[in-house]
């Protein structure tokens, strides 16, 4: 990766751990899960991770959110040559017959600060919440805390609880299994505080509580915002309205190992990271529906079309209705089934979302719509500016 004048590991190696160095680790699910094919066998190229790099100014990762949502710029990306516009322009850039497909994640304050029972401090991030008060986290402290021990989370306001450490969990046993004294989704609201990713380096605030969040957000779950979905706001919905295009929602709680580096050259060789998804029947049929129309599915970010896409590795080929856990690889060479057009903000060198959108609309072209985006100045990462994509993959 090259970010010019910035630390690689600092941007996307700490999981959000007040800017320290961590190691993420891939999820171990709670619902049994089917193997995830990746685009790789069908590539027309052999790609390395060097064919993800591009050069960064780091003033141009945006520290926060622009001063209203739908002001941030577009990049439409549909055509061969780029166009600048301003967000709030999409309604009029889609059909009446699409469909827009959001998730409805909502962002938990998964981040906590506290000490160990022999008082050494400690700070740890929720990856996912459990049944009966239980939670798997990534816990820093230098040195780990043993099972049958107990920890003592504080929050901003000085008070407290104390959670049970019931042992290890995940690939490398690289989680902590901890259990809560009641509901967790309460207790982190607060107590907790806003897991900002590791690449905006100020501590959370009342601003950050409202804006990296949507303004649909309706399930609690997530350790990171589904970042395309923070430039809607009432407005830009209202119009979609008005002009007959409808919407749909899936759910996936996207968790700390979205910001997880790939390590090496070869792409075969990556562990992708597993997130918890549902897609309901009413969205199967919403999507079936819009077909029938002669409407386009578009996917408001790369979550929503990790799930869709993941609901679709069927042996038919049809998108299934349900909820399990999803470690899909999306490369250049995917088949990608379900997803006509994505929205999207600008994402990290050599990450799986770069590989991803490059999967979507081409490698070449992706590659020439970020020179023009660091050319223009756009914003860049989770609070940053956003981007219109086509498929043209195949």
């Amino acid at each position: 990766m090259h970010i010019q004048g910035a630390d690689p590991n600092r941007l996307v190696d700490n999981l959000g751990f007040s800017h320290r160095p961590v190691q993420p680790a891939a999820m171990t699910p709670h619902h049994p899960r089917l193997p995830e094919p990746s685009g790789l066998p069908g590539i027309d190229r052999d790609y390395t991770l060097a064919d993800f790099d591009f050069q960064l100014p780091p003033d141009l990762i945006a520290q926060h959110p622009a001063p209203q949502r739908s002001a941030s710029r577009l990049l439409d990306g549909r055509g061969d040559l780029p166009v600048d516009r301003i967000f709030r322009e999409l309604p009029g850039l889609l059909s009446p017959n699409d469909l827009l497909v959001f998730n409805d994640t909502q962002v938990i304050k998964a981040r906590l600060f506290g000490e160990k029972e022999t008082g050494g401090a400690l700070e740890a991030l929720i990856e996912r919440v459990l049944p009966g008060f239980e939670v798997w986290a990534h816990v820093r402290a230098s040195k780990s805390p043993k099972p049958g021990s107990r920890l003592r989370f504080i929050g901003p306001s000085g008070e407290g609880f104390h959670a049970e450490v019931l042992g290890r969990t995940g690939p490398d046993e690289a989680l902590f299994h901890l259990r809560f004294p009641g509901d967790p989704l309460p207790l982190l609201q607060e107590h907790g505080h806003v897991p900002l990713p590791p690449y905006i380096t100020h501590e959370d605030s009342t601003e950050d509580e409202s804006r990296y969040q949507t303004v649909f957000a309706a399930k609690p779950g997530a350790v990171a915002a589904p970042t395309a979905s923070l430039h809607f706001d009432e407005g830009v919905l209202r119009e979609l309205d008005e002009r007959g295009i409808r919407r749909a929602a899936i759910t996936l709680h996207v968790g700390a190992g979205t910001f997880q580096p790939v390590r090496t050259d070869n792409l075969r060789e990556h562990q992708m990271h597993s997130e918890w998804f549902e897609v309901s029947e009413g969205t199967v049929q919403a999507i079936a529906q819009a077909r029938e129309r002669g409407g386009r599915i578009w996917a408001a970010g790369t979550t929503t079309m990790r799930a869709l896409e993941s609901a679709a590795r069927t042996p038919n080929g049809a998108l299934q209705s349900g909820s399990r856990d999803t470690d899909i690889f999306i490369t250049p060479g995917f088949d990608f089934r379900v997803v006509d057009g994505l929205i999207t903000n600008f994402h990290l060198p050599k990450s799986t979302l770069m590989m991803l959108v490059s999967a979507f609309a081409g490698h070449d072209h992706i590659m020439a719509l970020y020179r023009h985006a660091i050319q223009a100045r756009y914003r860049f990462f989770s609070y940053g500016d956003a981007m219109l994509l086509q498929c043209r993959a195949g």
